[in-house]
């Protein structure tokens, strides 16, 4: 959430930041209502001002000898009861503002970074580098895509998933699951060797915890709710662990906290219908292993270049081809003011898929999480940045190892550092 304060002292600095998202959000909206509402605040201060004088004139009144139930008494109770009316008409007023107000900044997105590339769109993202250019494959003419493999060899079923559910699931079979199992063990056992916590949160979260992350209320028609309760299936690991420390002050000198959890995500995929309706990519139920970090604000750039080389060490790890791209102002996540993505070669395709997506969200998550740290002996507190990144999405890099890894007879080799895990050499 964009900080109210500097919005009304700085309104046209952070249009313009804000515009260079596009999207046409009007911030003048949000100071009138601001404006009227701080009026109406005022205005009741010296209302509340004036009832304590009356209250204290009417006792002193009585001290001094008045009939409480004399006219001067009664003169200044019938003020006093209309300060009162006065009073009653305001205070919900005041709340009715407040709330348009934070419903109105709920809705707006986090400001790009001032190094975050303007564009329109997808199409205007900037490429940084590559890596693995000698691990493409020979000849990808000859390669199938993921699905027809893994169909072939009996370790993935989509058929079956819809008399289950319904289309964009899957059920993985045999070594399927295990390759599957390996790739999770793997990510978290690197990620846990470079410092990171491991968190197995919760898979239900509530509307707080969507709203605090920045799920809610804009991705609502993305998530699945459940019916009776006040819990939704989580989109993303992203959500429980940003509220692992809502409501809180954090020590200063306990900072950075560092945590990896891999979870089950559902997403709607609301909006993508007729995009990858085939294989892994874009499935309603997919798992995942994510990063999430708690800095303080002067690191928080650093700690993004770093989380950013901890996802790339998976694929370089595995051996996969792929290419780190800089999102531009037109294609930035909601809460994101920077982000990298990790994008995979799918040689069926012939092109780079997303696999991970590394953001600094700066102060953006933990305003709405009121989450803060505070330095020893010294007053006030600051907002923590927030961090976080895919280490990685695991059916993405499934579909990326039997298509990189895929050989001329339709056999599939295992990635090297996934044998010790699997105990095989080949699928």
């Amino acid at each position: 959430m964009l900080d109210l304060k500097t919005i009304r002292q700085n309104l046209a600095e952070v249009q313009t930041a804000l515009n260079r998202r596009g999207g046409g959000y009007d911030l003048q909206v949000v100071t009138d209502l601001n404006q009227r509402q701080r009026d109406i605040e005022g205005t009741r201060s010296q209302l509340q001002a004036r009832s304590n004088e009356i209250g204290k004139a009417v006792g002193q009144k009585i001290r001094e000898g008045a009939d409480p139930k004399g006219p001067e008494v009664a003169a200044l109770r019938e003020e006093g009861n209309q300060v009162k009316a006065e009073l009653g008409e305001l205070e919900p007023q005041e709340r009715q503002l407040k709330a348009e107000i934070e419903a109105i900044l709920l809705g707006i997105p986090n400001l790009p970074s001032a190094t975050t590339p303007d564009g329109k769109d997808e199409s205007e993202n900037v490429e940084v580098r590559r890596w693995g250019d000698e691990y493409l494959p020979a000849d990808s003419t000859v390669l199938k895509p993921h699905w027809e493999v893994g169909e072939a060899m009996g370790i993935l079923n989509f058929e079956r998933s819809v008399k289950i559910a319904q289309s964009r699931f899957v059920a993985l079979l045999g070594v399927g699951a295990a390759l599957e199992r390996a790739l999770i063990t793997y990510m978290l056992d690197r990620h846990t060797q470079h410092g990171y916590t491991e968190v197995i949160p919760p898979y239900l979260v509530n509307t707080a915890s969507l709203t605090a992350s920045g799920q809610l209320p804009k991705f609502a028609d993305e998530s699945f709710q459940c019916r009776n309760d006040d819990l939704w299936l989580s989109p993303t690991a992203e959500v429980p662990v940003t509220n692992l420390h809502r409501d809180e002050i954090l020590n200063a000198e306990d900072l950075p906290h560092h945590y990896c959890s891999f979870t089950p995500c559902f997403r709607r995929e609301a909006g993508s219908y007729g995009r990858d309706t085939r294989g892994l990519i874009r499935l309603h139920q997919f798992n995942k292993v994510e990063m999430y970090k708690f800095v303080r604000p002067e690191t928080s750039e650093d700690e993004h270049q770093a989380l950013v080389k901890d996802a790339e060490a998976i694929l370089q790890g595995l051996k996969l081809p792929y290419r780190v791209i800089e999102l531009c102002t037109g294609d930035l996540g909601f809460s994101a003011n920077k982000t990298y993505d990790l994008e995979v070669w799918l040689p069926s395709s012939g092109t780079y898929r997303e696999i991970s997506s590394c953001s600094n969200c700066g102060d953006f998550q933990a305003r709405r999480a009121n989450i803060r740290f505070k330095e020893a002996g010294k007053k006030g507190t600051q907002f923590v940045h927030t961090l976080n990144g895919s280490g990685l999405a695991i059916g993405r890099t499934m579909a990326a190892i039997l298509e990189n890894y895929q050989q001329p007879d339709g056999s599939v080799k295992v990635p090297e550092v996934l044998q010790l895990y699997m105990n095989r050499e080949w699928l």
